[in-house]
Formats: structure tokens, C-alpha cells, sequence
């Protein structure tokens, strides 16, 4: 690989964010392995779009930094679609439009692609607390639900199911394979906090090509802004849900043995393990332990309450996802056989 062929695209919706944003694309601008470029798609924004091409006006004439819209549906996921359809490099990163990434991001990006079977690399998400602190409550194994790396995941860089899409890279012929990401799972703007669209990409990519290796490098750090309202019980139950409902439309595309294989694991031997150490703490009265454990069983609760509704829901055709071909810009596809309606 030459030491300019990793595009990074960020997606970005809202100028609520505006100071994130800036500080995420300074860290791309600081790497040590610089960048080819940093792709700002604005989900259908237009006063944010503006504001943007008039921010980076004097870099974007060089190209180092290109602002431009989503040219699909409303969504992270035609946004990614949108960043990858024009980047020009040979891997693509993704980051968070609240994160910023340390020095070394995309340097342990690029070592991995050296074997030309890894097809996709992530890296850590630390949370940046709002408070400054973690909440006593809040267990480690559910940081997830906050876009961060969870208690639970191997150290080390390691062969994994599927990355985390908020600190990820993709060969560009990863897509050329198995097409880009689906819209109709993942997030759109402020509506309820869905996910899971890197997972359902990722199964399809190793079907596709089966000897693809996806890897998980830690040492490739991005620190992600948790705000205040994330860190209430509130948000905690409506993000766990989501999921459930997220992971019932993946199943419903990639099948339930492949959808839901680390999960099983993560339910069975992480969670049980991190209540067991909840219970402890409190036996210790040391602060959180309770409510630790009891946030997470209630997480597993919520999730699966979540994954029961979404999995009627998609059988009686109230879901329409579709997985878009990036190459020549295709049409859209339809994936499975429903019709009409979106997850609610």
C-alpha cells in the first residue's frame, strides 16, 4: 500500500455537533499516516452543508477535505454509501461525527492490509463521559449501547465476526463483493437509536467472499463523546431495545446462526460473568455493584423483548431494507421479501 490510499469518510447530520465535528476531522488531519482524503457527507442538511463547504473551502480546492451530500435516503447508512460511491482510495475508514481518532488511527489501519486477505479492520472506542466520569451504574460489558468497546471483546488484534461501524476501515473491494450498507437498519438522525448495519455488511461480505479475514486492532483508538443524556437509565433502555430490534432485521437477513453467533456467546459466558462481579462489588459495598447487575440483566431483557417484536414485525412485512451495489452508483436492490413500512 502507498502511504496516501486510505479514504476516511464521516457522517455527519446536525449542527448541534459542529464543535465534534471539526475536532474529528483536525484528528484525521494530525495522523501520522496521513490520509488520501476526509470525506464530509452531510445527511440532508443543507444549512450544515453550507456552513461546511464554507469552513473547508481553502482545503477542499487541494482535496484534502471534500464536504458533499447524501445523495440517498435519509440515514448513516446511504451516507457511508455516499463517501464510499466517491472516495478514491483503496481502503476506506469510517468515523464517528463525535469522535476523534488518536495519532497512530490509521497507521494500525494500514498494517493490517498488508496480508491482502483482511478485508476489514476496526480499532477501540473509549467514551468520553459527559460528566467526566463513568456512571456508577453503567456496566462496562454494555458500552455498546454508547458506540464504545465493550468488556467482553479478545484483546490484541484478533479475527472477529464483524467490526464496529463508528471505528472501522473496509477494503474497497470488500464492497465490490457484497455491496454497500443496507439502509432500513442502521440510524437515522435522532429517530430511535438503531444499529447493527455493520454486522448484517459483514456477514455478507464473508458469505460472499469466504476467505475474507475481518480483524479487530486495539490498538487503533478513536475516543468517542458520550452526552449527558446518554448516560441516564432512559437512554439505556430505549438503545437496548433498539438492538433487539436491529439484530431481529439482521437475522432476518443473514439468517438467525449467523446473526446472533456472538451474541450467544456475549449472553451466555460475558454477562453472566460481569453480574457475578456486580453482585460481588455490592457484597463489598463498593458503589455501582448492584445497579450494575441489575442493568444488566435488565439490558438482555430489553434486547430480546426488542428482537421478538422486530422478528413479528419483519414476518408480517412492516420492514423494507434494501443493500445498495456502489460500484457505477447502481440502483438500489431489494434485500429479502417484505414490502413497504420501516422498523418503529
Amino acid at each position: 500500500m502507498s502511504s496516501h490510499d486510505i479514504s476516511v469518510v464521516i457522517c455527519v447530520y446536525t449542527e448541534d455537533r459542529w464543535e465534534d465535528i471539526l475536532a474529528a476531522v483536525s484528528s484525521v488531519r494530525a495522523q501520522s499516516r496521513p490520509a488520501l482524503e476526509t470525506l464530509l457527507v452531510v445527511d440532508h442538511n443543507p444549512a450544515l452543508l453550507d456552513r461546511l463547504t464554507r469552513e473547508y473551502k481553502d482545503v477542499e480546492e487541494t482535496g484534502e477535505v471534500r464536504v458533499l451530500a447524501n445523495a440517498g435516503p435519509r440515514g448513516l447508512s446511504a451516507g457511508r454509501n455516499t463517501g464510499i460511491a466517491v472516495s478514491r482510495g483503496e481502503v476506506i475508514a469510517f468515523l464517528d461525527d463525535d469522535a476523534v481518532a488518536e495519532r497512530e488511527w490509521l497507521r494500525y489501519f494500514a498494517e493490517a492490509y498488508t496480508d491482502p486477505k483482511v478485508m476489514a479492520v476496526g480499532g477501540r472506542t473509549m467514551p468520553i463521559w459527559a460528566s467526566g466520569r463513568r456512571p456508577a451504574w453503567f456496566p462496562e460489558e454494555f458500552d455498546w449501547v454508547v458506540g464504545c468497546t465493550y468488556k467482553g471483546l479478545p484483546p490484541g488484534r484478533v479475527r472477529v465476526r464483524n467490526v464496529l461501524g463508528g471505528n472501522a476501515s473496509f477494503r474497497r473491494t470488500a464492497f465490490d463483493a457484497a455491496g454497500g450498507f443496507a439502509t432500513g437498519i442502521g440510524r437515522d438522525g435522532d429517530k430511535r437509536p438503531l444499529g447493527g448495519e455493520e454486522t448484517e455488511l459483514c456477514i455478507r461480505l464473508t458469505r460472499a467472499r469466504p476467505d475474507a479475514v475481518l480483524l479487530i486492532d486495539d490498538r487503533a483508538v478513536i475516543h468517542h463523546r458520550v452526552p449527558a443524556v446518554r448516560e441516564h437509565f432512559g437512554y439505556f433502555r430505549t438503545r437496548t431495545y433498539a438492538e433487539g430490534l436491529s439484530k431481529a432485521l439482521v437475522a432476518r437477513s443473514v439468517g438467525a446462526d449467523k446473526g446472533l453467533e456472538s451474541e450467544r456467546r456475549y449472553t451466555t459466558r460475558v454477562l453472566p460473568a460481569g453480574v457475578a462481579r456486580g453482585l460481588r462489588d455490592a457484597a463489598l459495598a463498593r458503589p455501582g455493584g448492584t445497579g450494575r447487575a441489575g442493568a444488566i440483566v435488565a439490558g438482555v431483557l430489553t434486547a430480546a423483548a426488542g428482537y421478538v417484536i422486530g422478528s413479528v414485525r419483519s414476518r408480517r412485512g412492516g420492514v423494507t431494507f434494501s443493500v445498495v451495489e456502489i460500484e457505477g452508483h447502481a440502483d438500489e436492490r431489494e434485500s429479502g421479501t417484505s414490502t413497504g413500512g420501516e422498523l418503529t
